[in-house]
């Protein structure tokens, strides 16, 4: 019966990418922290103004110790005795590119998957798995925030599930020891309705924004309009869905039906580790396993979708300010695990040979237990997300790009890219997709400066070889990078991406 409960577990946690992560039983691997950099000119460049997207060439970006110091047209700058000099023209700078749902820290070493991610132009990323170590750890300033390594810019405590939030009372407490631990953020995992809504409260009382997955039985817009900052993976599963439905009372009251999950019965030494260790390989891809019930209700979804009640629900996101991220590009690899395209990449060389071989198992699996007419609904499923996605954002709903790197199929990296193409195949336009992963973060997280070009602000950013407003492939073309102040030519970026892949997945 345990390990029936597990399993159940693990199928639930959709993103719960990182096994490890959300389990507090080993320290991450800090990665020494980053000097300050000397005097940068990127001479020439074309300045893209993120806000609107108005372009201005000919520029001269003076950086110095990790700080954006001047932006003034080219050959205007007092001499800056001892700067390095880049000759930018013809090229593109915009701000360095986030991944704001990620989660490359846990108790493995990260340096590979940092240096993945540096190499495809990504300065900073959200971390969505943390635990009382590792928050105390920041707090002593061992940040995993070295050369090859973009910023954690914010981190949670352990994620909200039935061992740590098992009735309201106890995820009351988990809420105020995150908040004592110094958690940026609440992220809800797995809890049953009258614990989701407790801890909600609960992290509004505390102020720390509440955010993580739907949970079946809860309303999407109720938990908007307690205060909900941010909804993952367009839920995860139907949890969105079911409020742009006509059928929903029926599709709810069905949903009423299923288990709800509840606190083990017996909390064992190291039970997280244990459950951990027996989950790893099912939430690569939840989907891999049957779900029946699940099925039909994408079925009943499928036929009864409405698009008024979907904009009726952007509305109340957009009234109490309820981000979303996506995350396209865990969605489609979850739910077309078996597409021809992720057979093989070339890009799988980054990674070890072990994880190579989990994917294809997972794929396998999915083979299995899904027959030709539900693989087709399971396609026609995101499908029907990125039509979703497409009405959020002529709704106005703000969003954040994330890839929830480290599911099948995802190459640190190299996912947020694919992420853009997704956001695209949705009809989001490229200006948009750059500020999903720039400047609407500095929204999100109340920084004014981040995530734009302006004299002050942090020099992490991305040199483009061709405009990235025409098309939202020249955000795959970096000429170059600047971390923290410290220039990455294209020649470098690619000496970065051997080093791993002589590692096969570990940075040396």
């Amino acid at each position: 019966m345990r390990r029936k409960w597990l399993i159940a577990l693990g199928i639930a946690l959709v993103a719960g990418t990182g096994a490890y992560a959300w389990v507090d039983y080993e320290p991450w691997h800090p990665v020494t922290t980053i000097q300050p950099s000397g005097k940068l000119i990127l001479s020439g460049v074309t300045v893209v103004d993120v806000r609107d997207g108005k372009l201005s060439p000919n520029m001269d970006v003076l950086t110095d110790k990790g700080k954006v110091v001047s932006i003034v047209p080219m050959g205007t700058l007092p001499q800056a005795t001892g700067a390095q000099i880049v000759k930018a023209q013809g090229k593109f700078l915009v701000p360095g590119y986030n991944d704001f749902h990620a989660h490359p820290l846990g108790p493995f070493d990260v340096s590979g998957t940092m240096a993945l991610m540096l190499a495809n132009g990504i300065t900073g990323f959200r971390q969505m798995s943390g635990s009382p170590r590792m928050l105390e750890e920041r707090a002593q300033g061992r940040k995993p925030t070295g050369r090859y390594a973009p910023e954690a810019l914010l981190m949670p405590g352990t994620i909200l599930t039935p061992f740590n939030a098992g009735s309201p009372d106890e995820v009351r407490k988990e809420v105020d020891a995150q908040k004592r631990q110094g958690a940026d953020f609440i992220k809800v995992g797995l809890a049953a309705p009258d614990i989701f809504f407790a801890a909600e409260e609960e992290a509004r009382k505390v102020g720390l924004p509440f955010v993580g997955h739907l949970q079946p039985g809860v309303d999407a817009a109720e938990a908007a309009r307690r205060g909900m900052r941010a909804i993952e993976h367009l839920g995860p599963g139907d949890t969105e869905m079911i409020s742009c439905s006509t059928d929903e009372a029926a599709l709810r009251e069905a949903v009423a039906k299923q288990p709800v999950m509840k606190a083990p019965p017996t909390k064992l030494p190291l039970m997280e580790k244990l459950a951990a260790d027996l989950i790893q390989k099912r939430i690569i891809n939840p989907s891999a396993d049957a779900d029946e019930a699940g099925a039909a209700r994408y079925d009943r979804i499928l036929a009864t979708f409405d698009d008024t009640k979907c904009r009726a629900l952007a509305a109340t996101f957009v009234k109490y300010e309820t981000w979303q991220i996506p995350t396209l590009i865990r969605l489609r690899t979850i739910e077309l695990s078996g597409a021809p395209e992720y057979a093989d990449d070339a890009n799988y060389k980054y990674m070890p040979p072990e994880t190579i071989a989990l994917w294809r198992e997972t794929a396998a699996k999915f083979a299995k237990n899904h027959d030709a007419p539900k693989r087709a609904a399971l396609a026609k499923v995101y499908e029907l997300q990125l039509r979703m996605t497409k009405l959020y954002d002529d709704a106005g709903v703000k969003m954040l790009a994330g890839s929830d790197v480290s599911g099948q199929w995802e190459v640190p990296g190299f996912s947020l890219h694919q992420e853009f193409d997704e956001l695209a195949k949705a009809g989001i336009t490229p200006l948009k997709i750059l500020q999903m992963t720039t400047i609407n973060g500095g929204d999100f997280m109340g920084w004014p400066m981040f995530g734009r070009i302006a004299t002050g602000a942090s020099a992490d950013l991305v040199l483009l070889d061709a405009n990235p407003i025409d098309s939202v492939q020249n955000l795959h073309r970096i000429a170059g990078v600047v971390r923290a102040g410290y220039y990455y030519s294209r020649a470098d970026l690619d000496g970065i991406l051997h080093k791993v892949e002589a590692g096969k997945g570990y940075f040396h």
